[in-house]
């Protein structure tokens, strides 16, 4: 079943699924980036990456420190003190195994 919907309407829905995204992150500050990358390939700094080059596709001026804390809801350092735990021999060892697999 495929329902039509108009262009605006799809990024209304676009730009709700992207605000409960980063409430989810912002609410699970306890999942920490590294093991995002190992699960998912990707973390709160890959969006803010993406999000910095939507932006940028669009003309709009703003840095990549803007753009992270547009993801983080604070500034990047900010979060780093409060939030990102070390990594642990686990962790890291999972990620240099993910990493090694890539092409």
């Amino acid at each position: 079943m495929t329902n039509k919907i108009a262009k605006s309407q799809q990024t209304e829905i676009e730009a709700a699924v992207f605000r409960r995204l980063l409430k989810h992150f912002d609410d699970r500050k306890d999942v920490q980036n590294i093991d995002l990358m190992n699960l998912a390939d990707f973390c709160r700094n890959c969006l803010s990456k993406w999000y910095l080059a939507a932006a940028e596709e669009r003309g709009a001026d703003i840095s990549h420190d803007e753009a992270r804390e547009q993801i983080y809801g604070m500034p990047y350092r900010e979060w780093k003190e409060k939030h990102q735990r070390k990594a642990t021999p686990e962790q890291l060892a999972a990620f240099e195994a993910k990493r090694a697999k890539k092409p």
